[in-house]
């Protein structure tokens, strides 16, 4: 006798998967975003012309950073520098 497979109809692998994220969204969860270390940035404690942490969209004050992790000079710069919206 041959077998009829419906693709319609979700595999309980997938059911389950489909409630494990269901689950991760009702409850408000996301995961965290590892911190990158400074020198894989390239920051430096000094300015880059006019382009500095302090103006950065990335910047926390008064010391800290959204992406690169450690104390953060307001007067420093790294390759992720990103002008902050007027």
């Amino acid at each position: 006798m041959k077998r009829i497979i419906d693709h319609r109809c979700p595999s309980r692998r997938d059911a389950f998967a489909l409630l494990g994220a269901a689950s991760l969204i009702v409850a408000g969860a996301t995961p965290a975003l590892a911190k990158m270390a400074p020198t894989a940035v390239g920051y430096q404690e000094m300015p880059n012309g006019d382009h500095k942490c302090g103006i950065c969209n990335f910047y926390i004050d008064p010391n800290a950073c959204k992406l690169v992790d450690g104390t953060i000079n307001p007067e420093g710069w790294c390759k992720l520098w990103s002008k902050k919206p007027s």
